[in-house]
């Protein structure tokens, strides 16, 4: 599909933002007075919006008419965009109604110089623009001077249409084929099961992890030591890196130095990956490692044998993250341990059945890729289609 874009025939000039909408934020009544909770008018947070999320018509928590007087809270009409403005910066979406937000968002009411829909798009190309934006030690947060002072080129509200129009078609392109990604998992997920069947009902073999595999962990040089890391070629993973897909380089890097003089170990290629620690969904996912890595003391390593197939060992890891999820103890902060892991049953199918479905799943992820890569030029189009 050929992208049109847009450059507005000579009819565009650059303007800031707060001048041609009014940014209204939010504010949070206390949590701990009952009276102002559980009313009837809407109340968005920044954890609501998803990436695919265009307008936004429901509200997960409602306040109460009290909750809004005694707070100062000012409302905001439907059509308004709505930005999160911290933890994280860069959601957006459309208000489809009057509604109130807390303190994470920056949202704005169009004048009738810009359509909204067209600003929508704008921001949602420019992410990573607006989170080099973010101010701030704990957490970075832009302001509403900030973004105010954001620039835009603004062709005639007709050719902003014009535009807006297309962008929505490739923003059903990209969704779509978002979905076929998630037939691809179901995919894997179905030949997994027709090949070996439940975990607790199969008649192939069970043995615990430590008794087949060699177990690691990693750690974290000194930050203070400028030797472990500056001008480092090493990878070293992070859990945040350990998000059920294949690791071919690093966000961080260590030097050689740091490998020699701390009690890191550079794991192989094929070592599987489980993050011990961490809250939401983190922990318990996994990842394989097609280069040669170290990573933290947050990670679990597995390292590969020469008897089983390391991609089957990592799906049946990734079908059963809940249950390995579920094993972490201890404390506010729930983690997995080396111990725990090596105690965890996995079943162990002859290896050329091993090999079979690791086969199956290299066919899927050509499709995947191929998948993966025709999404990244639709959301280059959508960056380059509004200036």
């Amino acid at each position: 599909m050929q992208i049109p874009i847009f450059r507005g025939g000579g009819c565009m000039k650059k303007v800031k933002l707060g001048e041609i909408c009014e940014i209204v934020t939010g504010s949070t009544p206390k949590s701990s007075n009952p009276n102002y909770w559980n009313g009837e008018y809407k109340w968005i947070t920044p954890a609501e919006i998803s990436d695919d999320d265009f307008i936004v018509f429901d509200t997960q928590r409602k306040i109460t008419k009290l909750g809004i007087e005694e707070t100062g809270l000012k409302s905001f009409p439907a059509g308004t965009v709505l930005l999160s403005s911290r933890a994280p910066i860069g959601k957006v979406a459309i208000s489809g109604c009057e509604m109130y937000c807390n303190q994470g968002f920056k949202n704005f009411i169009c004048s009738n110089k810009i359509n909204n829909e067209y600003l929508y798009y704008f921001f949602k190309s420019r992410k990573n623009y607006l989170n080099i934006l973010g101010r701030g030690a704990t957490f970075k947060e832009i302001s509403k001077s900030i973004v105010s002072d954001i620039e835009i080129f603004l062709p005639t509200y007709g050719i902003q249409r014009k535009q807006v129009k297309v962008l929505k078609k490739i923003d059903k392109l990209i969704y779509t084929r978002k979905e076929q990604l998630i037939e691809f998992e179901y995919l894997v997920k179905s030949r997994f099961n027709e090949m070996f069947g439940d975990f607790y009902t199969t008649l192939f073999p069970k043995y615990k992890i430590g008794e087949k595999f060699e177990l690691s962990s990693g750690s974290t040089p000194s930050r203070d030591n400028k030797l472990y890391w500056d001008s480092g070629t090493i990878n070293w993973v992070k859990t945040t890196e350990v998000i059920n897909k294949e690791i071919t380089e690093t966000e961080e890097k260590i030097t050689k130095f740091a490998l020699e003089n701390t009690s890191l170990k550079l794991f192989p290629v094929n070592t599987i990956l489980i993050a011990m620690y961490g809250q939401g969904q983190t922990r318990g996912r996994s990842a394989i490692l097609k280069v040669k890595s170290t990573s933290n003391q947050a990670c679990g390593a597995i390292f590969p044998n020469k008897i089983d197939n390391p991609v089957f060992i990592w799906h049946q890891l990734m079908l059963r993250y809940s249950e390995l999820r579920e094993l972490g103890r201890g404390g506010n902060q729930p983690n997995l341990n080396g111990q725990l892991i090596k105690n965890f049953e996995l079943i162990f199918p002859p290896l050329s059945l091993q090999n079979e479905f690791a086969d199956f799943v290299a066919q899927v992820d050509k499709s995947q890729f191929a998948c993966q890569i025709v999404i990244k030029l639709w959301r280059n189009s959508l960056k380059s289609s509004i200036i």
